[in-house]
Formats: C-alpha cells, structure tokens, sequence
C-alpha cells in the first residue's frame, strides 16, 4: 500500500524542552495509527506537525509525498478534527456545513452524504455552541471529511461523548480506512486502542509501537505496578 505518512527523524524543541525526539514513522494507506501517552507526552504536538499547525525543529515531514516544510498544498489532503471546540460557534450545523464545504471547494453530494452518514438531520439547525459532545463530534468528524481527505488527523475523536455517536463515528471511521483512506489518532483512553491497526507510545520525545493488543497490556501492567498507580493515559 502507498506510504501517505512519511516522517524521519522528527525533532521539536521548544526552548530548552525537546518535545519530540527524533521520531522516525511511516502511515499507509488504509491504517490507522493511534498515538497514546501520558497527559504531556507530545501526542498533540506532533498531530499540529502533521497538520502544519506548528513548526519542527529538524527532520523531514512527507504527506502524500509532499514535503511541508516547501508547500502547505499537502492541506487539500488533509482532514483535521481538533481537540478544541473549533467549529463557528455562533453558525448551526447546517451553516458550518455549507461554509466549510464553500473553503473546501466540497460539493452539494458530499455535504447531504455526510449528513446522512453521520446522521446529523435532525441537528442542523442547531446552533454548535450550544450543541451536545456526541452530535458536535460528529459534526465536526464531518466537516474533516468534506473533501475527501486521504489523510484524517484526529486529536480526539471518540472521547467523553455519548455511546450511539460512538458507533456511528466508529462505523465512518471502518468506511473511510476502507476506502483507501488513512487516519492518524490520538488516543485520549488506552480502550480506543481496539479500534487502530497500531499504536505509536510517545515516552520522553520517543516512541515505540506496538500491535494494540500488546500496548493495551503494557498500559494494563503498568497501572498495576506500584509506580503506576493512578497513572492517566489522556492527552
């Protein structure tokens, strides 16, 4: 499968803090890697990178085989639901929709396709701000897919929101990968790691990845030892 994520040798300082420390990675199309870590561990940091929201220190950063440190033309690949509440707050859902899709250039079809999708009828003419966790995130999960994104960057995605919009975003999630489509994802509680292909643990600026069942255990075990106690997988 075609490389859509390509990092090598990733650094971020900031100040005398390196952040990220010499990460090296590679996403294909259709998988899904879940970034975990302790609270602080610069699982959002290098989701902005990937987004070309923050600056890096050194290394080389490739999406869909461009080099964004040269270009941002690689964002028309791209696909971003943030962990903040980034949506026009005072527009409904029906007007985020439509004015998204307008900066997207993203067509009428793929608007009404995802408002079915992600069963968002019978919220549109909800103001966001005052939308619930669950139809916000689909919401949002929409508006990151309106054009078709090969990339889906995800800071939190299912995450303190209501069981029925949990499996619709999963099931949009399944058939999004499946399309060829591919997602980078950090993971804000160790059980989402059922849901990704792999998980890169992000410790000290490094990361180590391992098969979900694996890392699952390793958080299990660790949570269980006496240094572990009260230890917190959220970003």
């Amino acid at each position: 499968m075609e490389t859509i994520v390509a990092v090598k040798d990733l650094t971020q300082k900031i100040g005398r803090k390196t952040v990220l420390d010499g990460l090296t990675l590679e996403v294909r199309a259709g998988e899904c890697l879940g970034i975990f870590g302790m609270k602080g561990s610069g699982k959002t940091a290098l989701l902005h990178i990937l987004a070309g929201i923050d600056r890096f220190t050194s290394g080389k950063v490739e999406v869909a085989g461009i080099d964004i440190r040269r270009t941002e033309k690689f964002k028309i690949y791209l696909g971003l639901v943030t962990q903040e509440r980034s949506l026009f707050q005072d527009l409904n859902a029906a007007e985020n929709l439509d004015f998204i899709a307008a900066l997207k250039n993203a067509g009428r079809d793929n608007i009404d396709r995802l408002i079915e999708r992600l069963e968002l009828g019978e919220v549109l003419n909800q103001p966001v701000g005052h939308m619930e966790a669950g139809p916000y995130q689909r919401l949002a999960l929409a508006c990151a897919l309106l054009n078709n994104p090969r990339l889906l960057i995800a800071d939190e995605l299912i995450g303190a929101i209501d069981l029925y919009s949990r499996r619709i975003i999963l099931r949009e999630l399944e058939t999004f990968l499946a399309g060829g489509g591919t997602c980078i994802w950090a993971l804000s509680n160790a059980e989402f790691m059922r849901h990704v292909h792999r998980v890169g643990w992000l410790e000290k600026g490094k990361i180590t990845f391992y098969p979900p069942a694996e890392a699952l255990t390793r958080w299990n075990a660790r949570l269980q030892s006496p240094a572990g106690q009260g230890g917190d997988g959220d970003a």
